[in-house]
């Protein structure tokens, strides 16, 4: 596959790697391998050129600096593997247009908006027509047209490709180009959700006459996913797989990735650099570092460090973190069904089963009540906030009608009501010999086990005992059907994540609790309803949602669902997340949204005096 090799987190310091004690390595496909001589002396050659070299004020810096702590592989965004490719991918490629931080769409490509009002949006809800802006060209000088967004279309939902943007376009039925400057979308069924197709960082476009040759199984091991042209304001103009950064005494092996100003953009006044570099590799507190400790680089993304060492950082007043929240929640998974006993062919937590704890309605009342999440978001600082809600964002969707509560009090007195007591003074409730006792399993993460932590002793205060699991990472978030120990499957009766919607239409998101999307044998355990709840009236409001088109009803229905979510307890909400990218405090334009990569507005970004 053409991908530069991923870099770790390895760091050297700057004198052992001068006097050879430490050889400086480069992680290459998760594996570390040595320089040769050659390759050292190349670094150190650059090391002391960096230190002898005066370099630039930041006032008058024309070069901007972007630090990634992991190493972007791919420039393709339809085949990135994760947010660092993406992020890379975004300063080349535009969508036709994206949304802003308030779920309002932005133009890129698009020549403006389409509505029901410019007749644009089809009345029945069936299809929808992009106008396209004129005069604009590929990196290379050839045109853009309509053609190249029914090719990204044909190249995305080619199965011979493997896109990573495919769910995006599941519910398109065909594209065309009605001329050169105007594409109409039709779609199998009504679709509320027409905004989404060819919208954000899944809606970037790809030329047509650079990816033809590679709409097919060779797409992988294309050469333009590492030479990419795109129409952005920036285009490519060389990729390092080797190279180091600088931070402080400490060297960074990276991969960098070196942009100039496309000369074809539409708008070069817009271009407010000369440079634009992406290095890619390290840690989190290393990025926190280089961007807040000591303005190495302009920007970092995803401080996920404690808030303490970022405060320590900033009263460096060198950068600012740049922290917004969007629609990330930490939340408390309740199984409906038993993971402790299996079907006769050897199914566990199947629909056959109730879980005999948590199937009581009065029971989960009671775990949402003796949770005290004030306690929880703590542990976040500033990059944290405590909810009552599932859906939070956009701010229109996340409901006024909730409430939470930390009253261990009452969480005793429900579990009263439930039969649930101690019957043998050993302060575990118990009902019909059954002790109140529940497995809790979440990620190998320090916040999560202090919030396992947290979560037992408050429950242990009324009389439950928790027993905890932790899984590394890899394997609980792992989709393959074959590892037993994943969220998926779910054999436990309490696990704690995060998640949200990727985008401002909710629908994808809210479709996880809905009884047909049950993980379960039978579907290979790829549902998204990890907790196999269903009820009847949710289903119905959900389905409603798939076919109102009147914006206003629909925000309605999916307010109604959390409202209902919540009610039943069926899943309880913690901590938002916010995301935490840093930047030098003489970096103004940046504004992130939820809904694309941090880099998508690169174009309004600047260096102040």
């Amino acid at each position: 596959m053409h991908r530069a090799g991923d870099v770790q987190g390895r760091r050297t310091s700057l004198g052992a790697a001068l006097l050879g004690d430490t050889p400086i390595g480069i992680a290459s496909e998760g594996a570390h391998a040595n320089m040769s001589i050659a390759q050292r002396l190349v670094v150190l050659a650059t090391i002391l050129l960096l230190a002898a070299v005066p370099q630039p004020s930041h006032s008058t810096d024309r070069t901007l600096k972007l630090l990634l702590w992991q190493a972007p592989s791919i420039l393709n965004p339809h085949l990135a593997p994760g947010v660092k490719d993406q992020t890379a991918s975004r300063i080349i490629y535009e969508p036709l247009a994206s949304f802003d931080s308030e779920g309002h769409l932005v133009t890129f490509l698009a020549a403006n908006v389409p509505s029901l009002t410019n007749g644009q949006v089809a009345k029945d809800g069936r299809s929808v027509i992009w106008k396209l802006k004129p005069n604009v060209k590929w990196s290379d000088g050839v045109a853009f047209t309509a053609r190249d967004v029914v090719f990204t279309y044909s190249y995305i939902t080619n199965p011979d490709v493997g896109s990573s943007s495919v769910g995006t376009y599941k519910s398109v039925d065909k594209v065309e180009a009605l001329d050169d400057l105007t594409v109409k979308v039709t779609f199998k069924n009504v679709d509320p959700a027409w905004a989404l197709p060819f919208v954000g960082i899944q809606g970037t476009i790809l030329p047509e006459h650079v990816f033809a040759p590679y709409n097919n199984k060779a797409a992988v091991d294309a050469p333009p996913n590492l030479k990419p042209i795109g129409t952005g304001p920036y285009r490519l103009k060389e990729f390092r797989t080797e190279d180091v950064l600088l931070i402080g005494d400490d060297v960074v092996n990276t991969v960098k990735i070196i942009y100039e100003p496309n000369p074809e953009y539409r708008d070069r006044a817009r271009q407010g650099f000369d440079e634009v570099t992406l290095q890619g590799g390290g840690d989190a507190k290393m990025a926190a570092k280089a961007v807040l400790g000591t303005g190495v680089v302009d920007y970092a993304w995803n401080l996920q460090i404690g808030d303490a060492e970022l405060q320590e950082q900033e009263a460096k007043h060198i950068g600012k973190v740049a922290l917004y929240f969007g629609s990330y929640v930490e939340r408390l998974m309740l199984n409906f069904t038993d993971p402790n006993r299996e079907t006769s062919d050897g199914e566990r937590a199947s629909l056959q089963f109730a879980n005999p704890i948590l199937a009581d309605a009065k029971v989960r009342l009671a775990l949402a009540k003796a949770v005290d999440r004030n306690k929880i978001a703590a542990l976040y600082g500033r990059t944290g906030r405590p909810t009552a809600n599932l859906l939070v964002a956009p701010v229109l969707y996340n409901s006024r009608n909730t409430t939470w509560e930390f009253d261990p009090d009452k969480a005793r007195a429900l579990l009263d009501e439930a039969g649930w007591r101690d019957t043998n003074g050993d302060g575990i409730r118990d009902k019909s010999g059954l002790p109140l006792t529940l497995l809790f399993q979440t990620s190998v993460n320090a916040v999560r086990q202090k919030t396992q932590a947290i979560i037992a002793a408050d429950l242990a205060a009324i009389g439950i005992k928790v027993e905890d699991k932790q899984i590394d990472s890899s394997v609980f978030f792992s989709p393959s059907p074959d590892i037993l120990n994943t969220s998926q499957h779910f054999y436990a009766d309490l696990e704690e994540f995060a998640t949200g919607n990727k985008s401002p239409d909710p629908g994808s998101y809210m479709v996880k609790w809905t009884c047909a999307e049950a993980a379960q044998k039978s579907n290979n355990w790829s549902g998204l309803n990890e907790s196999r709840y269903c009820s009847d009236k949710y289903d119905a409001l959900f389905r409603a949602s798939e076919t109102e088109i009147d914006p206003e009803k629909r925000i309605g229905l999916f307010v109604e669902m959390n409202d209902l979510l919540i009610a039943d307890s069926a899943v309880i909400p913690i901590v938002e997340w916010a995301n935490v990218p840093g930047l030098r405090n003489d970096i103004v334009g940046f504004d992130p949204t939820p809904w694309d990569s941090e880099t998508w507005n690169i174009a309004d970004w600047r260096r102040t005096p």
